[in-house]
């Protein structure tokens, strides 16, 4: 059965309509939202944090706006705005697992490994199928050399989304700390076959392991 194909809007035209939108109704705060979300997209930084602003300005409540805007400021290395931001989508909605998650990659960068374990923890429970904070969670065990805990997390990243290629090289990492050297490779190797850049120095290190 044949489908009709719909041609793809370019960025750029999408962000002719919500400009427009915004010039002639600048209290839509939902069109600001995604002027910011695309701005972001296109590598206009400074327009996007400008748009998601004046979302937040409109509604002060949009934790969405909050989320993304702290997602930049993250990617900035502003980790204290990003902190703060998705702080403030908590107190507006404390069951918000990706908030958590968020803010337990910026525990991470500060060096507090337990610290975002128990940010992953409390997403985990408010979804316990939420992929990221199974992937960061490996992680932030494997910084605390937790290894079979490690180990646990990444494999139930790996039940949920099984080609999800981060999660086939983070169990490989931790499988490679838990000395399962074997089982370390096949995940390495599918995570490359995925398309994920494996690092050359862990590579070497787990072949000099199975070879010795």
């Amino acid at each position: 059965m044949s489908e009709d194909v719909q041609p793809k809007v370019s960025l750029d035209a999408v962000v002719g309509e919500l400009e427009k939108i915004c010039t002639e109704n600048p209290e839509n705060i939902i069109a600001h939202h995604k002027l910011g979300l695309v701005y972001r997209q296109q590598g206009r930084i400074d327009d996007a944090i400008r748009e998601l602003e004046k979302a937040i300005e409109l509604d002060n409540q949009s934790m969405e706006s909050y989320i993304n805007l702290g997602a930049i400021y993250f990617d900035r290395g502003d980790i204290d705005r990003a902190l703060q931001l998705n702080e403030k989508a908590l107190e507006i909605s404390p069951k918000m697992a990706e908030a958590h998650v968020n803010i337990g990659l910026i525990r991470q960068q500060q060096n507090n490994a337990q610290g975002a374990v128990e940010c992953y923890d409390k997403a985990i429970q408010i979804d316990p199928q939420l992929l990221t904070a199974w992937i960061n969670l490996t992680s932030a065990y494997t910084m605390l050399e937790e290894d079979e805990k490690a180990v646990e997390a990444a494999r139930q990243a790996v039940t949920l989304e099984p080609d999800n290629p981060m999660a086939r090289n983070n169990l490989a990492v931790a499988l490679y700390f838990l000395g399962e050297y074997a089982e370390a490779m096949q995940n390495m190797e599918k995570a490359k076959e995925l398309g994920y850049t494996v690092d050359e120095r862990f590579a070497e290190a787990l072949q000099q392991k199975m070879a010795g």
